[in-house]
């Protein structure tokens, strides 16, 4: 584990997407280490299993019906953590996404690949905003974004979902800019291929994909991908004092996360021109 159970006990973490996949790791994951979760998703049953699972694991979280694409409901979200648990969010996790259309760009009607854009990359601005206000008064706070595959070489018929996630890690390296003294560090990470509900929907697309994406994504569901315990190390220190000096960056869950304690790292590096190196 990258840090110590005691660093995050009684920490509040909002999570987005908290309702399923990687999202709803996560959540058990800060659970297990002591932190009060805000659990946020669309769907109350998702929700409420995530509850369950949560409590009967002995830890605390507060259930959230909330939509990423609307900024009021994340503010409300925001105030409930604070009154409910006591104290503002100290730790945000935008897990929330989707797949988008898995079609040619011609091909898909302009409100499916906007509704992508608005969950995959609004979603992340609004989740911020709601939380930086009270990050920025007490001049303290993590919010890890997960974008995957942001860099990577592009594919066929992912035209929307690429599109947002490359576009969220931008966002993400100018946003740390303005937060650099504010004691408020913001990262991307990349968790790698992880067998979700997203999974299945490439695999359901086979026919208009890449056979390679196709073939990663069954082999992925006959796997499970990357351990949730390897997710969990990386988002734990991005959340952790230890990652205090790093700010701006797109890490993946290929990365040494033990050689980025202590490393001074170049402008460049861990982002979205890493590929140029």
């Amino acid at each position: 584990m990258a840090t110590t159970t005691n660093e995050f006990k009684n920490k509040n973490v909002l999570v987005t997407g908290a309702g399923r996949g990687i999202g709803k790791r996560l959540a058990l994951g800060f659970a297990h280490l002591g932190s009060r979760i805000g659990l946020v998703s669309r769907s109350k049953a998702e929700l409420d299993l995530a509850h369950i699972e949560i409590e009967q694991a002995g830890g605390n979280a507060l259930r959230i019906r909330a939509d990423v694409t609307d900024p009021d409901q994340l503010t409300l979200a925001v105030d409930r953590v604070r009154v409910v648990f006591g104290s503002p969010v100290d730790i945000l996790v935008c897990a929330a996404g989707a797949i988008g259309p898995l079609a040619p760009f011609m091909q898909t009607s302009v409100k499916t690949w906007t509704d992508a854009i608005q969950i995959n990359l609004l979603g992340i601005v609004h989740s911020c905003r709601a939380v930086l206000p009270q990050m920025i008064e007490r001049r303290s706070g993590k919010i890890i974004v997960l974008t995957c595959a942001a860099d990577d070489t592009p594919k066929l018929n992912f035209s929307a979902y690429s599109t947002a996630k490359t576009a969220a890690a931008r966002f993400v390296e100018l946003l740390a800019l303005e937060l650099l003294d504010h004691n408020v560090q913001v990262n991307c990470f990349d968790p790698g291929p992880a067998y979700t509900s997203m999974t299945d929907e490439i695999i359901r697309a086979e026919n208009r994909l890449e056979p390679g994406v196709v073939a990663a994504a069954k082999e992925t569901r006959r796997t499970g991908g990357v351990s949730p315990e390897l997710q969990l190390e990386h988002v734990t220190f991005l959340a952790s004092e230890q990652s205090n000096h790093i700010s701006g960056k797109l890490i993946h869950v290929t990365d040494d996360w033990k050689k980025l304690k202590h490393a001074t790292l170049r402008p460049d590096v861990y982002t979205l021109r890493r590929f140029h190196k």
